[in-house]
């Protein structure tokens, strides 16, 4: 995979918000970037953790954003869905569903 295919399709509203505050989004780049490197998950088992969190959160771009993040580190639509499912006992069936059809729509439009 090219590094074109994994630059990060940030949505407009991101993009407004750190060219207003550049400041911020330096700062939550580097944040960013030490915690993917400060342990020892590899980048598709981060993609699939970050996939629960923003589940948790209820954060609809976040799941589709995680989910083709997830899929470029090479996860499959299976792996995905079970890191979504696994939320139904904690979080509920609304929630669950929620999530597992933001990533259906991911899924269609591919990475």
């Amino acid at each position: 995979m090219t590094n074109d295919a994994k630059a990060p399709h940030l949505p407009g509203t991101y993009k407004t918000f750190i060219a207003k505050y550049p400041e911020l989004g330096a700062a939550h780049e580097r944040i960013a970037k030490t915690v993917d490197v400060v342990g020892p998950l590899d980048r598709k088992t981060c993609e699939l953790v970050k996939i629960g969190l923003a589940t948790g959160a209820g954060l609809e771009s976040a799941v589709r954003s995680h989910v083709r993040r997830a899929m470029q580190e090479g996860a499959t639509q299976l792996e995905i869905e079970q890191a979504i499912l696994l939320a139904m006992n904690t979080l509920g069936f609304p929630r669950t569903v929620a999530a597992w059809s933001w990533a259906q729509q991911q899924f269609e439009r591919g990475i």
